[in-house]
């Protein structure tokens, strides 16, 4: 019920027992009506999840900052369907390992920070990684596919914008590259692991949907490319999504390990509005 209209009926009921109360707290009503007075809806105090009540179908009424999640035009995740073929250069890459690392369990997701150093080119721009993390299901679609996973590795470049890569995760063998992150997920909101002597290497993880050329850039060859927004609050524009075609495997034992501490992190898929919606062709 609308904050004032239940103000107003409370009221109602008060007035039969103080009359003069009552005349001056609609005196108060009266002038709030006029003047614009603030009353502030229950969703604006409440932080931003996937629940029914703070999901992602409110998250525009949430906070002023957030009004892009409802009225935003290029927003993400989208289902990726009619791909247009395009003659794209293959995404090169630096990945550089890491011995050390911050695993964080943020309420949202499980979220991994990385050290300078590593980098994904794109359009010749240079985004260098900032975090990687995780969403189960998918958020992206393909052809209305889920998959059980997806993997976000957030780059940025010098001037600020924003490329991020999406890598799914299908249900197969045990991936092992993933263990020094799985063997220590944070299992509760806040939950930080301070990990200093386990080394993380990107290149080992990613090594299975990557090419060496024959220039010996490390680089992958298939991906759909769009432009979009991030795929949680304040869900800005003008982010470079590159989607890798081919997934990654892990265990249904691995995936369950994360879905006991995350599970349905996944933003709907938007409309496309007319975007481009590019698929790497081979020249």
């Amino acid at each position: 019920m609308d904050s004032y209209l239940k103000l107003v009926l409370e009221c109602g009921l008060y007035c039969i027992a103080n009359a003069f109360s009552c005349s001056m707290i609609m005196c108060v009503l009266m002038m709030c009506s006029i003047i614009g007075c603030a009353v502030q809806s229950p969703t604006e105090k409440m932080e931003w999840g996937y629940e029914a009540e703070n999901g992602p179908e409110v998250w525009g009424q949430l906070k002023p900052e957030y009004i892009l999640c409802a009225v935003g035009k290029h927003q993400s995740p989208i289902d990726i369907v009619n791909a247009t073929p395009a003659e794209l250069p293959p995404l090169t890459h630096v990945y550089n390992s890491s011995v050390g690392m911050n695993i964080r369990n943020n309420g949202h997701t499980i979220e991994v920070t990385y050290p300078e150093g590593s980098w994904i080119e794109v359009d010749d721009t240079r985004y260098q990684l900032l975090q990687f993390h995780f969403h189960a299901p998918s958020e992206h679609t393909v052809a209305g596919k889920l998959f059980d996973m997806e993997m976000h590795l957030v780059h940025k470049s010098k001037t600020g914008d924003l490329a991020v890569l999406g890598v799914f995760i299908e249900s197969g063998g045990h991936n092992a590259a993933f263990e020094p992150v799985w063997d220590h997920l944070p299992s509760g909101p806040g939950e930080t692991q301070h990990v200093a002597d386990v080394t993380i290497d990107l290149r080992n993880i990613l090594s299975p949907i990557a090419e060496v050329t024959e220039e010996g850039q490390t680089v992958f060859p298939n991906y759909y490319r769009y432009d979009g927004s991030l795929t949680t609050p304040p869900c800005s524009e003008g982010v470079k999504w590159s989607v890798l075609t081919t997934p990654l495997e892990m265990s249904e034992t691995q995936i369950m390990a994360f879905k006991a501490i995350i599970h349905d992190n996944n933003r709907p898929v938007q409309p496309l509005n007319g975007r481009e919606l590019l698929q790497r062709r081979e020249k």
